[in-house]
């Protein structure tokens, strides 16, 4: 887990096969392109990301019908690569797109929709309107926490949960969910996964603004300490939680 250069390696190898053997329109083609993406986000390079999911969303656009559950899966990613990016409008229709294809394809206690609802409420967050974010990761949360679905994606929530908390300076609320979501992550994910790391860097600000620096920089060194490992020296994530282990230094 966390191997991206392996994986990119194997998708474009799988790619070239498909642009051989596949017409130029057809949808497998732009799952190979969403594979693609999907390695490039994870790594940071986010416009890369963004070049593939847009030809993906093309092929689908000659090849599928538009209410095609194939489109909720790429607006989707869109939607996430223009979150990485600060492009929240943009963010916000995509989730929005795919928010209305589910409404269509699921019933509302469906896992997809919740993890939809979590992508929408983030964005509101993300975007200022705390109130209406936290509405619908509560909306979320309730979906996700009463069917049978990936506990990651319940993770993905509760992170959302714990930085709307965080914004409202609710910081015991925010060490709650931060802490539920490493906690499922480190049950379910390798020890050194970068999804982990995050959500060490996330307790690292809560404790930090609670001015206990002591627990944040130990926080804040295993976030970066998993990040050296498994992302590439320039992703933003890293560069991030190096910073903040030199706020946290300054601090001590």
């Amino acid at each position: 887990m966390g191997e991206y250069s392996k994986a990119l390696e194997y998708y474009e190898k799988a790619h070239k096969i498909y642009e051989q053997s596949l017409p130029p329109t057809h949808p497998s083609l732009a799952t190979s392109y969403k594979n693609i993406g999907r390695v490039y986000s994870h790594m940071g390079e986010y416009s890369e990301a963004l070049e593939c999911y847009e030809k993906a969303c093309k092929i689908y656009e000659q090849s599928l019908p538009p209410t095609h559950p194939a489109f909720s899966s790429v607006y989707s990613y869109l939607g996430r690569v223009h979150r990485y990016l600060k492009d929240y409008p943009k963010a916000l229709m995509f989730f929005e797109k795919t928010l209305e294809i589910d409404r269509n394809i699921f019933c509302e206690r469906h896992p997809y929709m919740g993890i939809t609802y979590a992508n929408v409420g983030d964005v509101h967050r993300l975007s200022g309107e705390i109130k209406l974010g936290l509405d619908f990761l509560e909306k979320a949360r309730y979906i996700l926490e009463n069917v049978t679905c990936d506990p990651v994606c319940i993770a993905w929530t509760y992170d959302y949960l714990g930085e709307t908390y965080f914004a409202m300076k609710d910081y015991a609320r925010a060490l709650e969910f931060h802490g539920k979501a490493l906690k499922i992550r480190e049950k379910c994910l390798p020890a050194m996964h970068p999804y982990i790391a995050e959500a060490q860097h996330h307790l690292a600000e809560v404790y930090k603004e609670m001015k206990q620096y002591n627990t944040a920089y130990e926080h804040a060194q295993r976030a970066v300490e998993i990040a050296q490992e498994k992302l590439p020296g320039t992703h933003p994530y890293l560069l991030e939680y190096r910073k903040t282990v030199t706020d946290i230094q300054m601090k001590l």
